[in-house]
């Protein structure tokens, strides 16, 4: 049996998910890092992506915009700016969500906010490829 570790994901709004874990992989700002029980302790930036969650019957997964990730030998914590579970995503609100970001970006007017339109894009793209990736493995 395989070691396991408990894993909290947290939105400003509520709880995604507790439970035990074998594995958690998390799209880090550096890079995706794999998590395994007595990890070393850590604390690092999240970036829009798709956090997997591999518990002993099942794997789950999560989206998040980005926040923080939170590791102890035992626990991990993810606090996230905005988080769901990758099966409830809209795909067509993140199309939508999309193309008004990259609308922004193309008219060039002084009272837009260019980061936060970046920031808007980013995300929106993480979820798609979240959503596409869900596909992709419901098909194996």
């Amino acid at each position: 049996m395989a070691m396991t570790m408990h894993v909290d994901i947290v939105s400003a709004e509520r709880s995604i998910y507790s439970g035990t874990a074998e594995l958690v992989v998390a799209p880090l700002v550096e890079g995706e890092v794999g998590i395994l029980s007595r990890h070393s302790p850590m604390l690092a930036r999240l970036r829009p992506g798709e956090i997997r969650v591999k518990t002993q019957t099942e794997e789950l997964e999560f989206y998040v915009s980005g926040g923080m990730l939170e590791v102890q030998p035992h626990v991990v914590t993810v606090l996230a700016d905005t988080a769901a579970r990758a099966r409830d995503l809209d795909e067509a609100a993140a199309l939508k969500a999309k193309e008004r970001a990259e609308e922004a970006l193309r008219n060039r007017q002084a009272d837009i906010d260019y980061a936060r339109a970046q920031a808007e894009l980013a995300d929106a793209l993480a979820q798609l490829r979240a959503i596409r990736k869900l596909r992709e493995r419901a098909k194996k």
